[in-house]
């Protein structure tokens, strides 16, 4: 088993939190963090969209997956997520804790080797973050045989429940860690916050995009099976997901969603996700289709999203190229 993708949770927060997103799926090295670095020589990774400002690989799965993380965030215009070492040691020990049990999972067992807390906010709070005013928290985990950190952030990206988490505009801060088991299985787990108060987001009544306008080299596939809960239940070769994000504070829906081939007569069919129609979608604030066979290779796609945030009309249209 190369990559798995495995069970996506997002949860309500009680008290003074407004509520956690938490996702699981591909890979970690051992423990690392830093800061993003920006390369303006030749691209090596080969991954769709990419410009000059991607990060140089570090070897280092925790900091390369932390920072591809943030390189894409800043490709739809979100703001940069601060990164924390208090945050790290969270993120650290969840992956080791996943590499001793052998386990893939967001939740971990008291008296279990390697035990640092129940669940997220239970090992940040151990780490020795201190929570204040209006949080909200998220996790996102890889676990697979491939060890780099720009693949394995990448694969969490395309896993469209993890996309949810990983593209929320409103976080602040992100911390990573990874773990490598003797058979080179890696554990891949980043954490995110928005502490005292959310982040700034992006501007107020808009929309972000994955795929972005005139993106290239975008996936024509998506293994649906390789995601849990699977978005796509009945089909596992499915087409690149598409989805929009706005803030965690707002409340997106969706009028009309389509994809269509450039110059085609007629959309697409796809199954949408988005809160109330998808029972695995539990985020209010963004929403995605998923072409329910694979994208053509080298061809243009044309989307147009209608919706509304807050009841305010909001409508986009955008294109992406296949690989």
């Amino acid at each position: 088993m190369t990559n798995r993708m495995y069970r996506v949770r997002q949860i309500a927060l009680a008290c003074t939190a407004a509520w956690a997103l938490v996702a699981c799926g591909g890979g970690g090295s051992s423990s690392g963090g830093g800061n993003a670095g920006v390369s303006s020589g030749p691209l090596t990774t080969g991954f769709s969209g990419q410009d000059a400002a991607a990060p140089i690989a570090t070897n280092n799965i925790a900091t390369d997956g932390l920072n591809w993380i943030n390189y894409r965030r800043s490709q739809i215009g979100m703001p940069a997520l601060t990164h924390n070492g208090v945050i790290d040691v969270a993120a650290q020990g969840h992956s080791d804790y996943q590499r001793i049990n052998n386990v893939v999972a967001h939740d971990q067992t008291a008296g279990k080797p390697g035990f640092t807390g129940v669940d997220l906010g239970d090992r940040l709070t151990a780490a020795g973050y201190v929570f204040a005013g209006e949080n909200a928290i998220g996790e996102v985990i890889s676990a697979t045989t491939n060890g780099t950190g720009f693949y394995m952030a990448e694969e969490l990206i395309t896993a469209i429940y993890h996309r949810f988490v990983i593209f929320e505009p409103m976080f602040k801060e992100i911390g990573a860690g990874a773990a490598t088991s003797s058979g080179n299985y890696n554990y891949f787990t980043a954490d995110f916050v928005a502490n005292n108060g959310y982040g700034s987001g992006i501007a107020a009544g808009t929309i972000v995009t994955w795929p972005f306008n005139g993106q290239t080299q975008v996936p024509a596939n998506f293994l649906s099976d390789y995601e849990e809960p699977d978005p796509v239940p009945n089909i596992n070769n499915v087409g690149y997901p598409v989805s929009v994000h706005t803030n965690l504070t707002r409340k997106l829906t969706v009028q009309s969603f389509t994809i269509r081939a450039h110059g085609a007569g007629s959309d697409l069919s796809t199954r949408l996700l988005v809160q109330g129609q998808d029972a695995n979608t539990h985020t209010q604030s963004a929403a995605a289709i998923v072409p329910l066979a694979p994208l053509a290779a080298a061809t243009t796609y044309d989307v147009a999203f209608t919706g509304a945030i807050d009841g305010t009309p909001v409508s986009r249209s955008w294109s992406f190229t296949t690989k």
